[in-house]
């Protein structure tokens, strides 16, 4: 499909309580999409069999319907084991890269009455301990925590408004703007690219490992560097890389891995970043990469299963779409995904808002909760409300 082709779908509205719209802009491009044709909610578990069969039936029913190469949009929650919230869409716009609005139009949001913490900073601190007793008895090797914000408004916030703030506060971004089945829109402003594949190649780049910025140059540069030197972020980096490797690496004829991850940097924070680059060996559809890699180390931890475990007993919330995967596959194949992070949910007056921190034994539970609350505060600043949240 040429690039800005608008093509309609014949079939029923179904899922949703008005017909979705969904938006994804990456430095790759974009994806502008509305309507709906079929809702997949199969869940994502395993590498994915069952929701990539159902979605080739989708896809060759769409086929059938007029369109050469349908696009399937949406997010695949933290646990796979729960609905996909994912639809072929009617109307389809596929863009080139484009900058971010340099200019906002639309109401200011109202006044945050309340706000609510899970957990809240003594609750959060106690989970950390816990989580760092099973890393240091050799459990397991990594966890990501995380915690909640619910923030409730005296006027409902435009969601489409706060997004293209958030578009304009975090350019460097993955953006995504999606409406979700049990209501509400999911907005945010990733980092973090999953993966992204068009034809045989494949493109990831984890991030694990975060300081935050200053505003004075010299502060800033120092932060940067200390985070390049700590052996602690260093190691949680190289344990989210090493999986990612041995996954990739049995798909690829080609992997190349850089020795040493780089800095990455957003409004907010550095992060230590690699971009992994290869060739896949065999066919193999950018939706079954991403259901095969999600969750990666860096949003769960390591091993897998241990981490997850974890996560359930410590966490005093369900994740749904946070932490999960955004994004958007075509029937030949291709497409990219990104993590849901630096992320929220609008949903009349109340905002979520998510954000985790990725643990080591050398973990300090004070420190960890200062993370997480400069993360929150690139989502805080598309609200007005500029503060970390600590």
């Amino acid at each position: 499909m040429n690039a800005l082709t608008r093509v309609a779908y014949d079939g029923p509205e179904a899922g949703y309580k008005f017909p979705p719209s969904y938006r994804f802009y990456s430095p790759a491009g974009g994806i502008e999409a509305s309507g709906c044709f079929k809702v997949i909610d199969t869940p994502a578990e395993g590498a994915g069999p069952g929701l990539e069969r159902d979605v080739q039936r989708g896809f060759a029913e769409a086929q059938a319907a007029g369109l050469r190469n349908p696009v399937l949009v949406g997010v695949i929650p933290f646990d796979k084991q729960q609905p996909s919230n994912l639809f072929i869409p009617r109307h389809v716009s596929h863009l080139p890269p484009t900058a971010p609005p340099t200019s906002i139009c639309g109401f200011v949001c109202g006044n945050a009455r309340q706000c609510i913490e899970q957990p809240n900073q003594a609750g959060f601190q106690q989970a950390v301990n816990r989580a760092l007793g099973a890393l240091r008895n050799g459990r397991l090797d990594k966890a990501v925590l995380s915690r909640l914000l619910q923030l409730e408004f005296d006027e409902p916030p435009c969601a489409a408004t706060i997004f293209q703030g958030l578009r304009q506060q975090n350019p460097e971004a993955y953006h995504f703007f999606t409406d979700l089945p049990g209501g509400g829109v999911l907005i945010g402003a990733s980092p973090e690219l999953l993966l992204r594949k068009t034809g045989q190649h494949l493109e990831t780049n984890p991030l694990a490992g975060s300081a935050r910025r200053h505003v004075d140059p010299a502060e800033d540069e120092h932060a940067a560097q200390c985070l390049l030197d700590s052996a602690k972020d260093q190691h949680e980096h190289r344990l989210v890389i090493r999986d990612m490797e041995r996954q990739l690496r049995p798909l690829c004829r080609e992997l190349h891995i850089p020795g040493a991850p780089s800095l990455m940097s957003t409004a907010k924070l550095w992060h230590l970043s690699t971009r992994i680059e290869g060739e896949l060996a065999e066919p193999v559809s950018a939706l079954k990469l991403a259901c095969q890699l999600h969750p990666t180390p860096a949003l769960c931890g390591f091993p897998t299963a241990a981490a997850k475990q974890l996560i359930a007993e410590l966490e005093p919330f369900d994740r749904g779409v946070f932490g999960g995967i955004v994004g958007w596959c075509d029937a030949a194949g291709n497409g990219e995904w990104a993590v849901v992070i630096r992320c929220g949910v609008i949903d009349n007056r109340s905002v979520r808002l998510f954000a985790g921190a990725g643990l080591v034994s050398e973990s300090c539970p004070e420190s960890e909760w200062r993370e997480t609350g400069t993360k929150l505060s690139t989502m805080l600043a598309a609200f007005g409300l500029d503060r970390e949240a600590v």
